[in-house]
């Protein structure tokens, strides 16, 4: 190094002038990756099952009889990594759909300990013989929606929401927002066929 070059004495000056600011450093806080929602259209889900309704395009209906159980559903939205896990059950009789009734209210309010508010909300579209009860459930829980759908006679269905991921609900919940008009508009549109 030559120490007699005019212009070592500026240079050295300077990366002392620049190392000796004080930057309080802080941490930023942690992001979340931009979520971008497609737009709403649905399409009718019509097969052999004893029931139809409106459904997202952007979600897929896959079988899920891995348990052989007839008419058992995933509707799944890929696009946000999450599930509607549907369920249908015929009734034999009054005490099974009481087991049943029950069952579903078990399993919503399963997620109390660290649910901060459990909401129900009854179906009741008696045109159409759907009644039923909606548990939007808020919190780090595993489920933020449950519901059955049922006519009380001879059919039962039940639905519910869960993401492939840990629950943090300030992260999913705009996601959660976002489905949970999906699911309105398919309780809403829901009928069964016999």
């Amino acid at each position: 190094m030559n120490f007699k070059n005019p212009f070592f004495l500026p240079i050295i000056l300077l990366l002392f002038i620049t190392a000796c600011q004080n930057n309080d450093y802080s941490p930023k806080p942690r992001g979340y990756f931009r979520i971008v929602y497609p737009e709403k259209k649905y399409q009718v889900f019509n097969s052999n099952a004893p029931f139809s309704f409106d459904y997202p395009v952007y979600a897929k209906m896959e079988n899920d009889d891995k348990k052989g159980k007839k008419f058992w559903y995933n509707l799944h939205f890929n696009q946000f990594n999450g599930y509607l896990h549907l369920t249908y059950y015929d009734i034999a009789n009054k005490t099974i759909y009481d087991e049943m009734v029950e069952d579903a209210r078990k399993l919503a309010f399963k997620h109390t300990i660290k649910a901060s508010a459990i909401d129900q909300k009854l179906i009741h579209y008696p045109e159409r013989k759907v009644y039923g009860i909606y548990y939007a459930i808020e919190g780090n829980t595993a489920s933020s929606v449950q519901f059955f759908l049922t006519d009380s006679a001879k059919h039962y269905f039940r639905g519910a929401l869960y993401f492939n991921e840990r629950p943090q609900y300030d992260s999913i919940e705009p996601v959660v927002k976002f489905i949970k008009k999906d699911i309105d508009k398919m309780i809403s549109t829901f009928k069964w066929k016999n």
